[in-house]
């Protein structure tokens, strides 16, 4: 098997059965995201306590690469503090857009690689980044009402 079709069995079991589909009664985190190019949206819904993503779901329609970015990055979530979900979207942001190569050694990064091929196709780029920058946006709105009500 060539990596390349390893990396697509990543991608279309993701799209066939993603992970953490749904939604959250009263999410601290919650934003939309469209795709104008192609039509892709999303809906990140999260909870958030003692500063950790306890837990996260989503929402969407669109292609196997934006569902299944989705369904990977809800995955690599959970349990991270607020700026270590902040910065690893950084990491991701530098990687899918070829600024960064993914890292060959690391568990974390291994089912995100999968996406990599997206880079040689800027309009894909946007599909796999699309939730991404949704749960950063989503993010940012809570930090600033948290700033608000301090």
């Amino acid at each position: 098997m060539a990596v390349s079709d390893l990396y697509s069995e990543i991608i279309l079991e993701h799209y066939k059965e993603p992970h953490n589909v749904g939604e959250l009664d009263c999410p601290e985190v919650f934003a939309k995201g469209y795709n104008e190019s192609c039509g892709d949206d999303i809906k990140i819904y999260a909870q958030i306590k003692n500063g950790k993503v306890e837990e996260i779901k989503f929402k969407g329609k669109g292609c196997a690469i934006s569902q299944s970015s989705a369904s990977m990055m809800t995955d690599l979530m959970y349990g991270k503090t607020i700026d270590e979900a902040k910065e690893f979207i950084k990491q991701f942001t530098k990687k899918i857009t070829g600024e960064e190569d993914f890292p060959s050694d690391s568990d974390e990064w291994f089912e995100l690689s999968a996406l990599k091929g997206v880079i040689k196709f800027p309009v894909r780029v946007k599909c796999a980044s699309l939730s991404w920058h949704t749960l950063l946006q989503g993010i940012k709105e809570f930090e600033n009402k948290n700033e608000l009500k301090q």
